[in-house]
C-alpha cells in the first residue's frame, strides 16, 4: 500500500525548525504538487535552497529516514523560473498512484494533506482571530479565545462483503475514479466503526451483513482518511442489490476470476480484493489469512 515504504521509515514527529538548504521542498497550488517526473516515472522535488531570495515561508513537515521534508508556502507566480526551465510542473494527485520511488510518492500526497490543513486553518472558527502555530506540537491556536486546532483525520471503512464465493464490488457515481471498488464510507458522530460497516452497506446496497472481521488499516492522505478494512458475510440469502444511485453507478456480485488484479499496490481496497481472489472466494480461507496477520 502507499504507506508501505520499508525499509525506509516515516517520522511524523513535529519539530519547530527551519531548513538549512538541502532539504526536500514540497510546494502545492491547491490540490496540485510541484514536481518533475522522468520517462521512467521517477519523481523529483525541488530543494529548499531553490527558493533562496524569495518570500517563501518554510514549515517543517516530517522526515523519511534522514531526509527532511518542508512545506514551502509561496504564490505559484513566484516560483523561481529556473525550476520551470528544469521541468518542474504542478501535477494532479493521480501522479502519485504510479510514481517511483514509493517513499517520495507517499511524501508528496501526505505533504499535500498537511498543506491543505494549514491553508484552511489561518483564522479561528470561533472568534475569527488570526491563528498562530504552536512551538511544541503541530497545532494552530487562537491568541484571542484560546481554541486549538489539530490536523483532522476522518475515520472510514472499506468493506469486502462475501456471499456464496462471490465478492460485492461497485463503481462510484460522479467521480474521476472509474475502476471497481468495495463499499466504503465515513464514520459518523456517535457510531462505532462496526456500526459504520452495517450502515454503509445497507445505505449503498440495501444489504445486511454479519460476521465482521477486521483486516487492517491504512492512512489515505488523498482524502484525510484513516481507512479500516473489514471482511464480512451477507446476512441471510437475500442478495438482491438496491443501489444508492447518488453514491454508486453500479454494484454486483463477482467470482474470484472476475476480480481485477492489483497493478498499483497502493490501496487497501485493491489489497482486500487480492486476498479474496487469491483465496478463491472461500470465506474461511480468508479468515485464516487474517488470523496469521
Amino acid at each position: 500500500m502507499i504507506q508501505d515504504i520499508a525499509p525506509r521509515k516515516f517520522h511524523i514527529e513535529y519539530q519547530n525548525k527551519q531548513p538549512a538548504g538541502y532539504e526536500t521542498a514540497l510546494v502545492y497550488n491547491g490540490p496540485l504538487t510541484l514536481l518533475r517526473m522522468d520517462e521512467d516515472g521517477v519523481l523529483t522535488y525541488p530543494k529548499t535552497k531553490d527558493f533562496d531570495g524569495t518570500d517563501a515561508e518554510f514549515i517543517y513537515l516530517f522526515r523519511i529516514d534522514d531526509e527532511e521534508y518542508y512545506l514551502v508556502v509561496i504564490e505559484p507566480e513566484e516560483i523561481p523560473e529556473i525550476l520551470l526551465e528544469e521541468g518542474f510542473r504542478f501535477e494532479k494527485d493521480w501522479t502519485f498512484r504510479s510514481a517511483k520511488p514509493g517513499d517520495r510518492a507517499f511524501a508528496g500526497v501526505t505533504g499535500k494533506q498537511l498543506s491543505l490543513w494549514y491553508s484552511s486553518h489561518r483564522y479561528c472558527g470561533g472568534c475569527g482571530a488570526e491563528l498562530v502555530a504552536d512551538e511544541k506540537e503541530r497545532m494552530m491556536k487562537c491568541p484571542r479565545c484560546g481554541r486549538t486546532f489539530y490536523p483532522v483525520i476522518c475515520p472510514g471503512v472499506i468493506v469486502a462483503v462475501v456471499h456464496d464465493g462471490k465478492l460485492l464490488m461497485s463503481k462510484y457515481a460522479g467521480r474521476e475514479y472509474k475502476r471497481f471498488a468495495l463499499i466504503a464510507g465515513f464514520n459518523e458522530s456517535g457510531e462505532s466503526i462496526e456500526d459504520t460497516v452495517h450502515r454503509e452497506v445497507m445505505e449503498e446496497t440495501g444489504l445486511a451483513v454479519r460476521n465482521l472481521h477486521f483486516y487492517k488499516s491504512q492512512p489515505w492522505p488523498f482524502s484525510d482518511t484513516l481507512l479500516m478494512g473489514f471482511f464480512c458475510e451477507l446476512d441471510g440469502d437475500k442478495d438482491q442489490i438496491t443501489l444508492e444511485e447518488d453514491e454508486l453507478s453500479m454494484a454486483g456480485w463477482y467470482a474470484p476470476a472476475e476480480v481485477p488484479e492489483d497493478r498499483e499496490h497502493i490501496s487497501l481496497t485493491s489489497e482486500m480484493m487480492t486476498v479474496f481472489r487469491e483465496n478463491g472466494g472461500d470465506f474461511q480461507r480468508i479468515l485464516d489469512v487474517l488470523e496469521r496477520k
